[in-house]
């Protein structure tokens, strides 16, 4: 992939894609995400002769953005009217996985180079729009229909912008509208902290700035949020039951260690 144009945290969208086109060969994928393997193999015709690693960006991305998914669906099961920001997009096929119904305007918003990737690589979808904007500038928020239920998901973004970033954001969202959903994950200040040591993160020029011990304790951020839940990410069942032996086998002994089973935390919120 020619990612000359794409920086830092930007250039983190190649493994990612490529851990979901690495599931979607698996006899029993977790994703099942065939846009993902189309999309790599014409990125990367040999990316097929790598294997899934232990790290954030292997198949733990996977099962990642399946609890997304999951909760995306449920949302919009019961608010088939929403407007979708999906924030931070890369090169995730969401919008396709999931199938909306055509009541429901999807915006998929990332840095104009990786949306200009995008458009190359993924195929359009009807109600779906591309915006091309850094996601802390919120004038891209007047770029969207307001008065409906909002569903927010950023996946893999929170970790690279400030708390001030993240702050401005989350209020900036429920301000905006009537009500919703906002999910998203992220780290611990312990893992923010020792990020730029991160063999992953350091070969791809990217580094946290930012991290939570409580993520339930943002939503006192705006007296309309309201933390629902988290899920599971490092130990989750789809992730023991699926993948192949040895990747279960190492997320087995490094649940033992303390602090990293919840060194990601995927969580949502309502408004």
């Amino acid at each position: 992939m020619d990612d000359t144009e794409l920086a830092g945290a930007q250039k983190t969208l190649g493994p990612v894609l490529k851990a979901k086109a690495l599931d979607n060969r698996l006899p029993d994928p977790i994703l099942a995400d065939g846009y993902a393997e189309e999309a790599m193999r014409r990125l990367d015709p040999g990316y097929d002769k790598g294997r899934f690693g232990t790290s954030q960006m292997g198949l733990a991305a996977v099962v990642r953005a399946k609890a997304h998914d999951d909760w995306a669906r449920s949302f919009l099961a019961g608010h088939p009217d929403a407007v979708v920001l999906h924030l931070g997009c890369g090169l995730d096929a969401r919008a396709h996985r999931i199938a909306p119904p055509a009541t429901v305007d999807w915006y998929d918003l990332d840095y104009p180079s990786v949306i200009a990737l995008r458009e190359r690589f993924l195929p359009p979808r009807d109600h779906c729009a591309l915006i091309g904007s850094s996601v802390t500038d919120l004038a891209w928020l007047d770029r969207v229909p307001r008065g409906r239920p909002v569903l927010m998901i950023a996946e893999g973004l929170v970790p690279y912008l400030t708390a001030a970033d993240v702050r401005r954001l989350l209020t900036g969202v429920v301000d905006a509208f009537p009500g919703g959903q906002i999910q998203f994950d992220t780290v611990p200040v312990w893992a923010w902290r020792v990020s730029k040591w991160d063999p992953t993160l350091r070969r791809y020029g990217a580094r946290f700035r930012c991290g939570f011990d409580d993520p339930a304790a943002l939503a006192g951020w705006h007296p309309r949020l309201e933390y629902v839940d988290e899920a599971p990410m490092y130990d989750s069942p789809v992730l023991m039951a699926k993948a192949p032996a040895n990747v279960r086998r190492a997320y087995r002994l490094m649940n033992l260690v303390p602090g990293f089973k919840r060194s990601t935390a995927i969580v949502r919120f309502r408004f």
